[in-house]
């Protein structure tokens, strides 16, 4: 489309202006950059129209409106496919100050399978293939957000492998990054497939206008907060005046602000205009909105090219250079109950669902609805687990000795997810969010993907015992725990996969919400004793064991207090061993406690139908035991 045309020539203009006022960087990189970056942000913002602002048929197959975003999604997947492969050979040159043109294709292929940021290029370019792949095959509204987070995760390999990934407080760096982008892919794409969609005169035009404008405001909320602190990490204030990564920051930072205003303005004239039969409203300043988003992607992609001032000459700490941060003495008591270092991805998220939580019981209260406080209760003890685990001295310690992240590994796989599917999230989101007959809204989605397959397959008590034992297994003892040490956003995939298998693994188990794979009571008993000789098992192995896991890691901090690896695993592995009682004991506490609630409501259920029908069973079968009497 002519806009997108015109806002790439505007983006790679700022990005080549803006470069750096203190180096030449080649242009190359930057167009190739600002390419890829486009092509990525009309992609996912066409899938998110066609996932989640205009509805499907009622069959789930896509409509004409999101047939015509997925179309435009698989084309400009291509362009962000070429960018993606065009960014390995002129990252790797840039890396190492050469031109593309003195490298033979065998060196530039050597060369970059050494250079972190060229092989997530390389992996990012394979991810977006898959997509593209997806874009021309997929016609479902369910393999469609698939498809959306599919190309959500793709922004992860490059955002990881950036200068924020090194140097101290890489970890807070990194995790804003990843909320500053992918804030961002979704507020810019999904102002362009709205555009698209009104000049294409598509359907539920102020549906998509009104559920956009809530997305576009959590999104500039979200890029503010994480743009904030993920400069702050890089610069001192008294550098934003006195250095080029400084004036672009303070530039972004106007953009962002004015962007806000447009927003607003969209908001209370353009989303209302379409909802009152006006669909050229809208139109009026998205143009010129989008075209100052892609200015500020231009400005983003000089940002990103642009070295941080040097700031304090002191060299950061072995410790501070491969975690992040610094550790101040031995993990004691008090370190782990008050030594906090806040984590922004399980951090935001323990305190967001508490949140959502707690407005949906306040909405089912305020409609004379009632809601057990047990429920309430074992969802924010679950929340505080996750955040306890992530963000207290537990987390903390975590990734720099074996014992405590085994701490922390099982709180998030055998505690946070136990209290977590005691709280019912989906019956609470079922019963809280308003039915929508005509249009699928937020609890249509909810109960989709409960009764979707992928929910029958993680749900399958085969499945869930393989993801929640066997991963023990597969991470510690087969060398991926080793490779992943060094790797911050590794420790961000571990805990997730933490948590999402010990959830789908007690959901069939002790779920208070409807399982897609029910299970009668004896086998509920059964899948959860079938995992306590795995689990013991494990810890057993580390105890005896006479191999440091992740030996180089550790012996690299040079921790004083941690003068045995061997002795500190062991530790680790006991830990293992025993954390297994404790979630056992609440297990079949709430199993024992669901059974009885359940013979309650059959013998409740069984009175009721007695004093309808006057006791026929009882009286049956008195006559069938005065018949077999008489025969006798």
């Amino acid at each position: 489309m002519p806009l997108v045309v015109i806002g790439f020539a505007v983006a790679a203009l700022a990005a080549v202006a803006l470069s750096s006022f203190e180096s030449n960087p080649p242009v190359g990189v930057q167009i190739v950059r600002v390419l890829t970056e486009t092509g990525a942000v009309v992609t996912i913002g066409s899938l998110l129209l066609a996932a989640f602002l205009v509805p499907p048929q009622k069959s789930g197959t896509l409509a004409a409106d999101g047939y015509a975003a997925m179309r435009t999604a698989g084309w400009f997947a291509l362009v962000w496919l070429v960018g993606a492969l065009l960014s390995v050979p002129f990252t790797t040159a840039a890396a190492i100050d050469r031109p593309v043109s003195s490298f033979t294709f065998s060196q530039m292929i050597a060369t970059a399978m050494l250079l972190e940021q060229s092989k997530a290029w390389l992996l990012t370019a394979i991810i977006v293939a898959l997509l593209a792949l997806g874009c021309r095959l997929v016609l479902s509204w369910g393999w469609t957000t698939v498809l959306l987070f599919g190309a959500i995760f793709a922004l992860v390999p490059v955002a990881v492998t950036g200068h924020s990934s090194s140097g101290g407080s890489h970890d807070m760096a990194t995790n804003s990054l990843l909320f500053h982008l992918v804030a961002a892919v979704l507020w810019v794409g999904g102002l362009i497939a709205l555009l698209a969609h009104g000049r294409r005169g598509g359907a539920h035009l102020p549906l998509a206008a009104t559920r956009f404008s809530k997305i576009a405001l959590v999104c500039w909320i979200v890029m503010a907060v994480s743009g904030v602190v993920n400069a702050l990490v890089r610069i001192t204030p008294a550098d934003l005046l006195t250095s080029a990564y400084g004036w672009l920051t303070l530039g972004k930072l106007a953009c962002l602000l004015v962007l806000g205003v447009f927003g607003y303005f969209q908001r209370e004239r353009g989303v209302k205009g379409v909802v009152d039969g006006r669909p050229h409203a809208l139109l009026k300043l998205a143009g010129l909105e989008v075209l100052l988003m892609m200015f500020t992607i231009g400005l983003a992609v000089a940002l990103a090219r642009t070295p941080p001032p040097g700031g304090s000459t002191e060299l950061p700490s072995r410790v501070e250079l491969a975690i992040g941060y610094d550790l101040d003495g031995p993990p004691t008591l008090a370190a782990i109950l008050f030594d906090w270092r806040f984590d922004l991805i399980f951090g935001t998220a323990a305190l967001a669902l508490a949140a959502l939580y707690a407005l949906g019981v306040r909405r089912l209260t305020r409609r004379g609805d009632k809601w057990p406080v047990g429920r309430t209760v074992a969802w924010l003890l679950g929340c505080f687990s996750l955040l306890f685990a992530t963000s207290s001295g537990m987390g903390r310690y975590s990734p720099a000795m074996f014992s405590v992240h085994m701490e922390a590994h099982m709180v998030l796989s055998m505690l946070t997810p136990i209290l977590f599917v005691l709280g019912g999230p989906v019956t609470l989101a079922l019963r809280a969010l308003p039915v929508n007959k005509e249009v699928p809204g937020p609890r249509e989605w909810v109960l989709a993907f409960v009764q979707s397959p992928v929910a029958r397959l993680l749900t399958n008590p085969f499945v869930a015992l393989a993801l929640f034992v066997g991963s023990f297994y597969a991470l510690y003892f087969s060398g991926l725990f080793e490779a992943a040490l060094p790797f911050h956003w590794a420790h961000i995939a571990m805990n997730a996969h933490f948590i999402l298998a010990g959830y789908v693994f007690y959901w069939p188990v002790i779920g208070v919400d409807p399982s897609p794979n029910k299970l009668p009571p004896l086998g509920r008993l059964g899948l959860l004793f079938a995992s306590i000789p795995f689990h013991a098992f494990f810890g057993v192995i580390l105890m005896s064991s006479a191999t440091v896991i992740g030996e180089q890691f550790y012996r690299g901090l040079a921790l004083p207090w941690v003068q045995n690896l061997l002795e500190d695993q062991r530790l680790g592995g006991g830990i293992a061993w025993a954390a297994g009682e404790i979630p056992l004991l609440v297990v079949m506490v709430a199993l024992l406690t669901q059974w009885a609630r359940q013979d309650g409501r059959d013998a409740k259920r069984l009175d009721r139908k007695a004093d309808t029908d006057g006791d026929a069973d009882l009286e049956a079968y008195n006559a069938m035991l005065r018949k077999m009497a008489g025969k006798d």
